[in-house]
């Protein structure tokens, strides 16, 4: 989970065991209805959606203590009989997801129509109330370079002490109450403040280890729950990150095998291996001089995404083209998407909250230097970037938990989707996820490369959604362990040679 793209368990003191449940809210609290009012992201507006909060307590093992609130966002079923709502999450941690109360139109078939869709914004993120920003422009031009035999290490190390201090400046008490556990506790309130028994669940990335965790405590309170994109909840979270770098390291080259099919396009080599080393030739020379901010750190970030989908193909390969054969410097400028008029950083500071606080990050430097070290003779494009990117972790001011041993077995259906090559939450996470919801199904894009793809377009994988929200069926699960139950297309990579439709 690194700098381009963010797609990421226990409150001190509360032991949850194997097993347990937690199936009702804080004793002595009860949320408020939501009142529900006008949006304003204009895209909510336009659809008919309305906007509203929802107050938690801040600890929720002191229910009556200081409160916090949620921003929450719905759009209402349709059709003449409900199935509830549906909770969405988007990943991150720090992803904001109020928009996502749209996610139903894009169900085939019409079948997100008989739900009433709820996005939400986490604790800390967004609208919600208080949010954290530590250093707004911390992810700016002109940062240095991530190799540390650049002689970088000690500048990295400043960095990330700073930006821990910055956010335990800003963020006060909140940095102690911002683990997973804070939230999936606060999603139980956000069903109770809706008035509902249950929720419908539909989770991406990071939102996937939410619905396990949920699924685990409240598994009484589980409908139906789509998990997109599944987080291995055996490596939470350091081990993750460096597991990612290998897959960003697998990912990055079939990019690259891409632009060369397409080097009639791009003009930037016949094969991948030579679009790879001119990748790392023009690095070089951004290291030694940079253009208008852009060094060997921003040139890493501006072509990660294309390891997470592949839809970003050609908007990178575009950038690079251009820079390469044109000289075009605002090209990669503006791939790299800083915007310094506009900086803002909260979904990296809620992003590292979740992440140094879920399980303690290792303290001794010595040690993540070691294990970046022998990750990166392995795989060099992402490695020491996402160490950099995780750097205040070490020196993380707030107490750290104990994740949740995760256990599906009490939810009567679960639907786990994923690519086979997903770089940000590798295959191996949705088979594990698979063995702990004896009743889960699992549907593999054979061969994609694209995180978190459903209701992307791909018929057989968005069918199976739509008629699982439709009916609660599911395709038939196969007796063996460590496989996929269902084999669909994956995201097909883009043919930039032909012409986008009209309006597109």
């Amino acid at each position: 989970m690194t700098a381009a793209v963010t797609a990421g368990l226990l409150a001190a003191g509360m032991a949850v065991a194997p097993g347990a449940q937690a199936s009702t809210p804080p004793p002595g609290f009860t949320p408020a209805p939501v009142v529900w009012g006008p949006c304003t992201a204009s895209a909510l507006v336009s659809a008919g959606a309305e906007c509203g909060f929802v107050e938690v307590p801040l600890d929720h093992d002191d229910p009556m203590g200081t409160t916090i609130r949620l921003a929450v966002s719905r759009v209402v079923h349709t059709t003449p009989e409900s199935q509830g709502v549906m909770l969405v999450n988007p990943g991150g941690p720090g992803g904001s997801g109020l928009t996502l109360a749209l996610l139903g139109g894009a169900v085939p078939n019409g079948a997100g129509a008989s739900y009433d869709w709820i996005g939400f914004d986490p604790r800390g993120v967004g609208s919600s109330e208080p949010a954290l920003s530590c250093i707004p422009d911390y992810a700016g031009f002109n940062r240095p370079d991530y190799q540390p035999e650049a002689g970088t290490e000690q500048a990295w190390l400043d960095l990330s002490t700073s930006y821990a201090d910055a956010c335990a400046a800003d963020g006060g008490e909140l940095l102690d109450h911002l683990k997973s556990i804070d939230t999936v506790r606060d999603m139980d309130l956000i069903r109770a403040a809706l008035g509902q028994e249950q929720i419908n669940y539909y989770g991406f990335s990071y939102g996937t280890y939410l619905g396990q965790v949920y699924s685990t405590l409240y598994p009484d309170r589980v409908r139906r729950i789509v998990m997109d994109g599944v987080v291995d909840v055996r490596n939470i979270w350091y081990e993750a990150n460096l597991n990612q770098d290998v897959a960003f390291e697998r990912n990055i080259g079939a990019f690259f095998d891409w632009i060369a099919k397409y080097d009639s396009v791009y003009e930037l080599g016949a094969t991948g291996d030579e679009v790879e080393a001119l990748y790392y030739t023009v690095q070089d020379q951004l290291r030694a001089a940079p253009a208008e901010g852009i060094g060997p750190s921003e040139w890493n970030d501006l072509f990660l995404s294309a390891g997470y989908n592949v839809l970003a193909y050609p908007g990178i390969a575009q950038a690079f083209s251009a820079y390469v054969n044109n000289g075009d410097v605002s090209a990669i400028v503006d791939a790299y998407g800083f915007d310094p008029a506009a900086p803002d950083d909260n979904g990296y500071a809620i992003y590292l909250a979740v992440q140094c606080t879920d399980l303690e990050w290792p303290q001794d430097y010595d040690q993540v230097r070691a294990d970046n070290e022998r990750v990166d003779a392995e795989a060099p494009f992402e490695t020491w970037a996402n160490a950099w990117f995780n750097g205040p972790c070490s020196f993380w001011p707030a107490k750290a938990g104990t994740p949740v041993e995760v256990d599906g077995s009490g939810v009567d259906s679960a639907l786990l989707l994923s690519e086979t090559f997903d770089g940000a939450t590798p295959f191996d996470g949705a088979l594990n996820a698979r063995e702990l919801f004896p009743n889960a199904v699992l549907v593999e894009g054979v061969g994609g490369y694209t995180h978190s793809a459903s209701l992307s377009g791909v018929a057989c994988t968005d069918t199976i959604v739509a008629d699982y929200l439709a009916t609660g069926a599911l395709p038939e699960r196969k007796p063996e362990s460590d496989v996929s139950d269902v084999q669909c297309d994956p995201l097909p990579q883009p043919d930039p040679t032909v012409p986008a439709p009209a309006g597109s």
